[in-house]
């Protein structure tokens, strides 16, 4: 009888723990990641709790909370904010199964997150209004006066953000305010997003807008003949050139292990990832997965090299931009 009991009560055990939710603290939206959360549910049968927030927010909500956080999975916009989990011990180190799946550039240096997808950021240009030609060898080119009342940006946009704290860590706060200052002087156009500013490229509102790559190719899904191409710096390693990366760890206090390592599969296998790359037009962080015809490879710019954790580095920037009324 004593034996029974054992196996009952280790059958119940095992299927507390199966049954028991995956947590996923996500920084992409609903509207984006959520039919790929519902399919993962239907293909594996694993029962998913996605507790939605902007990255920012779902890391400081797991700083807060350190071990006892419900977390098993962070799913952020921005790799740098997983950096700043990572570095507060609050994130283990992924298997060799699942960084093998990514190329290194998509790999925190001590494995302890991995990317599935990216986006790079461009000048979004009016073909009518400036030729390439005309446009600046580099970002610091960019604060020129003879590009006065052409430009247009999106400061509270935490790309833009992101950037500017890039800028400091690249340049040094001196040299970014200094630009930022020289950029300011060329008044540029200020929009709430990006998107925005590429339609304002597209009417002729501005010449060049400050963004994302992927915004064009979405906006010219609707508006095919819009005039509007994307544009990185020839500049090699170019401060401007630089990539941004979507990324996905397990946090060291899961008890859903297995699970956790599952979803982080299903997030770089190649259905998910020619929806990323066809839907949203983002670069894929699988090997086996092309990038969209209609995007600029990854390996045709030259992109900067930078510790993505110092992208989370955003109180400094936030206060230098506050600084010069652009908050």
């Amino acid at each position: 009888m004593k034996q029974y009991f054992l196996i009952a009560l280790t059958l119940f055990i095992t299927t507390s723990a199966i049954a028991k939710p995956l947590v996923v603290y996500s920084g992409r939206s609903e509207a984006l990641v959520g039919p790929i959360f519902e399919q993962f549910e239907q293909d594996t049968n694993i029962k998913l709790d996605v507790r939605y927030n902007s990255s920012p927010a779902g890391a400081t909500q797991l700083l807060q909370e350190r071990e006892a956080s419900p977390a098993d999975v962070v799913f952020l916009q921005e790799t740098s904010y997983l950096s700043v989990l990572a570095n507060a011990g609050l994130l283990q180190e992924l298997p060799n199964s699942l960084l093998d799946q990514v190329p290194e550039q998509f790999q925190e240096a001590q494995g302890r997150w991995m990317g599935t997808s990216a986006r790079a950021r461009v000048l979004a240009y009016n073909t009518n209004l400036i030729s390439e030609d005309e446009l600046p060898q580099s970002l610091a080119e960019l604060s020129d006066p003879k590009y006065q009342g052409k430009l247009g940006w999106a400061p509270t946009n935490a790309s833009f953000q992101a950037h500017i704290s890039g800028l400091r860590a690249l340049w040094g706060d001196e040299a970014t305010e200094q630009w930022l200052e020289a950029m300011i002087q060329n008044q540029p156009t200020a929009y709430p997003k990006n998107a925005v500013q590429v339609s304002a490229a597209g009417t002729g509102e501005i010449a060049i807008g400050w963004v994302n790559h992927y915004y064009l190719h979405r906006l010219q899904q609707q508006q095919p003949d819009l005039p509007v191409k994307n544009y990185s710096f020839p500049q090699q390693g170019d401060a401007g050139n630089m990539l941004m990366i979507v990324g996905a760890a397990i946090t060291k206090n899961t008890d859903n292990q297995a699970q956790a390592e599952m979803l982080l599969n299903y997030l770089v296998s190649e259905p998910v990832q020619w929806r990323f790359v066809n839907e949203v037009f983002e670069y894929p962080a699988s090997k086996n997965v092309a990038t969209h015809p209609d995007v600029a490879s990854l390996d045709s710019i030259e992109f900067v090299e930078i510790d993505q954790g110092s992208l989370a580095d955003i109180g400094p920037t936030l206060e230098l931009l506050k600084k010069h009324g652009l908050l």
